[in-house]
């Protein structure tokens, strides 16, 4: 038995055997072909080593003429090792007799192959890891040609590892039989997590090395609460988190009737829980564990797809979908959140040094008007179906807002022209994601329709923590006090300007957060729709009176740990139960 710890993404328990994804993203479920197979997949791995052994022979040439025959020399190895007829056998025995695919006994062998080094104390020998993980990819990708094996036609509930799962990835698990999900890297609040969390995926992320310990079909145990991925675990481990789940499956069945009942403390203050959506399908959702409308609805997940960007009637095709499926209630669509981590990065040939602080969000949109246009446009004519808002991100200043406030109007106009319907008056508000904007908050309320903090940006550029990146992790700390007093007079300044102000980021829905976000006078919070009746639970057994004075309380703090284990420590007096 083997345990990794790592970042809790999602809580909740997944007991499946592993799908390792490779650093490519070759899918490699596991397979088995029919008996009429077997002879032809046998014939695609002594095909692909052939071509793969050419390949190295070729590459060797020319790194022994431009570098000199020891620089040539180091891939000898490599075709050493496809040449050994032990490798060969194995792997060859795993398709006659297992019936596996090509592709999954290669990596099933390999993957053991690089065991076998990881366990050697020479660290010359350890780093041959690295060669080996080189020949995998090789060999796969002449194993699969064209054509990779897909995550969406797993037959059998599977854990995916991999060393990370870039959002477009991450997308296509929606729809795929993935129980939980184990990566080498991330924040927990990359783009990534957030995709897991809305998923209601069980996810450890952050795990150093869990891609290369983990082997294709091992059994695997991810706890989402207790930060640990399990491999190979004993029976009576098994036991336990067997009964941990059946405790999840009670647990969510109790907060499921929390469903039509008011999110209202118990001295009567009524609280707003909203939805954050990525996908137009989960407005019904949202709907159904409880939420009063979407506060977040990230349409830049509309782009991460292999056709390419969306045209302008399938982002309002998209709108509408989300719109009917709240059944009346409000809709906030932000404008696309490209760059950083999405989209951008992946179709540049020179990547961008820092992307989060590069080109990304609304300043990506302001330099790519047509394309800002086309979805300002479809926004505008979805209005009339229903209570729309519209929220431009990442704003740094004044005179970013008011720049998209005139590409809005340009839409309206045109629009106008062309005799389309659209609500000329729709709701324009900003999220709040930089310090910038928190300092100059009086400013923009005098001009803002609605202010939405995102404390997922706005967290790590107070701190100058990457919070995609695990190895800082530590460091990226909502309970900082800086962050609770940037937050105060956030919310207060707001109410003061009768300016509504919502918080959208993965604070609001952890239960860790809410008394303290309460406290401080927050009254709308949205969140993944999973989180939404928990938090629900917490604000109805509280007063806000209670709430105010935990909040001020943590005021007075002078470091993040003294925050963390205070409200922790409030929050199970309340919730003793709930893994917090």
């Amino acid at each position: 038995m083997e345990i990794l710890t790592g970042i809790a993404v999602c809580p909740g328990v997944a007991i499946a055997e592993a799908v390792v994804l490779n650093t490519e993203d070759y899918r490699i479920p596991r397979r088995a072909v029919p008996a009429g197979e077997v002879s032809a997949q046998a014939e695609v791995l002594s095909a692909a080593i052939t071509v793969s052994i050419e390949e190295i022979r070729t590459q060797m040439d020319l790194v022994s003429h431009r570098l000199g025959h020891d620089a040539g020399d180091v891939f000898n190895w490599h075709i050493g090792v496809l040449q050994d007829p032990q490798i060969q056998r194995s792997i060859e025995n795993l398709i006659r007799e297992r019936k596996y695919s090509a592709a999954y006994a290669v990596s099933t062998i390999m993957r053991n192959y690089q065991r076998r080094f990881m366990q050697m104390s020479d660290p010359l020998l350890a780093e041959r890891i690295r060669d080996v993980q080189d020949i995998e990819r090789r060999l796969l990708r002449n194993v699969l040609g064209e054509s990779r094996e897909d995550l969406e036609h797993l037959s059998e509930s599977s854990i995916v590892v991999a060393h990370d799962l870039s959002p477009t990835v991450a997308v296509s698990l929606g729809h795929a039989n993935v129980a939980g999900v184990a990566l080498d890297v991330g924040g927990s609040t990359s783009h990534t997590a957030i995709l897991l969390r809305a998923l209601s995926r069980p996810a450890v992320i952050g795990a150093k090395d869990v891609s290369t310990r983990v082997s294709g079909g091992d059994l695997v145990i991810v706890d989402g609460s207790g930060q640990m991925i399990i491999a190979h675990p004993d029976e009576e481990t098994l036991e336990q988190y067997r009964a941990r789940q059946q405790t999840y499956t009670r647990i969510e069945r109790e907060l499921i009737q929390l469903r039509d009942l008011e999110p209202t403390t118990q001295d009567g203050v009524r609280v707003e829980l909203m939805g954050n959506i990525e996908f137009a399908s989960e407005a019904a959702t949202c709907v159904e564990k409880g939420a009063d409308g979407i506060g977040l609805y990230r349409s830049e997940f509309l782009f991460l797809r292999a056709e390419g960007p969306p045209d302008e009637e399938e982002q309002y095709q998209a709108y509408r979908e989300a719109i009917e499926g709240t059944r009346g209630r409000p809709v906030t669509i932000r404008t696309f959140d490209l760059g950083a981590d999405k989209y951008t990065q992946e179709r540049q040939y020179e990547q961008e040094r820092n992307p989060m602080l590069g080109l990304r969000s609304i300043r990506y949109s302001l330099q790519h008007l047509d394309m800002f246009k086309v979805q300002l446009r479809a926004i505008l004519r979805a209005s009339v179906l229903g209570e729309v808002r519209l929220m431009f991100p990442l704003i740094m200043s004044l005179m970013e807002y008011r720049q998209a406030k005139m590409t809005l109007h340009d839409a309206m106009e045109d629009l106008e022209e062309e005799g389309l319907p659209f609500n000329p008056h729709i709701e324009v508000g900003m999220m709040l994601e930089t310090p910038a904007a928190a300092l100059q908050c009086r400013e923009f309320a005098r001009e803002v329709g609605f202010v939405s903090i995102g404390t997922n940006d706005l967290v790590q550029y107070l701190l100058a923590v990457d919070r995609g990146n695990e190895r800082v992790s530590r460091f990226y700390n909502m309970t900082h006090p800086a962050v609770i007093r940037v937050l105060r007079d956030v919310i207060r300044t707001c109410a003061k300007a009768e300016v509504a102000c919502s918080l959208c980021g993965e604070m609001a829905g952890q239960p860790l957060y809410t008394l303290l976000l309460l406290g401080l006078g927050l009254r709308t919070f949205s969140m993944a729709p999973a989180s939404i009746p928990e938090v629900k639970k917490l604000v109805r057994l509280t007063t806000l009176a209670h709430a105010e004075r935990v909040a001020r309380k943590a005021l007075t703090f002078e470091t993040e740990r003294q925050v963390s284990n205070y409200l922790r420590d409030m929050t199970r007096k309340l919730l003793p139960e709930d893994p917090i």
